[in-house]
């Protein structure tokens, strides 16, 4: 594989990691999206979703054999512990399938990934960018962005690691309480400072 200079885009739900994606994509980034590539294997290898199946029940797979992906979800998010049994069985695909497509990027990309640090991927990143935000600002987010009451997205955000993770473990994290105009001039920032050294 050809030496790619590898950012890792990741944070809490509902904290506005897929604004920054979008942000470093139309700055001319090549963005690899993990949460795509896992839905692309869920559709595409059949050994991932018996995988999973034979852990979260064999009804997560309908009848005509696509996932329910609300079933899984309220299964995988019961418990930290389920959250962490699902990324055990579903990352060493996306790991594979990211390795492959990093071989067709030349440069630098942005791995979009909300479970980076979960599935070890962090360790082929030379930056890490992490956005984080207040978790009742987070809850109310998820809530409207997923269509689930309070109680769920809560459970949610629960199964996910903590801020004070990010901020140890991240080279730029970036807070996301307020507007939409604030955020976007941090990440605005932070895109050409890393623009200038990687492009």
């Amino acid at each position: 594989m050809n030496r790619v200079k590898i950012i890792g885009l990741t944070g809490q739900s509902g904290a506005g990691k897929s604004t920054a994606a979008r942000l470093f994509e139309e700055n001319g980034f090549a963005v690899i999206n993990a949460d795509a590539l896992v839905r692309s294997i869920y559709e595409t290898n059949p050994a991932c979703l018996r995988a999973v199946a034979a852990s979260f029940g064999e009804d997560i797979v309908r009848a005509d054999g696509t996932l329910d992906r609300a079933l899984l979800a309220e299964r995988a998010f019961s418990s930290a512990g389920n959250t962490a049994l699902l990324g055990a069985l579903v990352h060493p695909f996306v790991l594979a399938e990211t390795l492959r497509l990093l071989k067709n990027v030349k440069g630098c990309a942005v791995l979009d990934a909300p479970q980076l640090f979960e599935s070890n991927i962090d360790v082929i990143c030379d930056r890490i960018v992490s956005v984080t935000a207040d978790e009742d600002v987070r809850v109310r987010r998820i809530i409207a962005r997923d269509g689930i009451d309070e109680a769920q997205a809560r459970q949610r955000v629960a199964a996910q690691l903590g801020e004070a993770f990010f901020r140890v473990h991240s080279d730029d994290v970036i807070e996301n309480n307020g507007g939409i105009a604030p955020f976007e001039k941090q990440l605005s920032e932070l895109v050409r400072q890393i623009k200038a050294e990687v492009m």
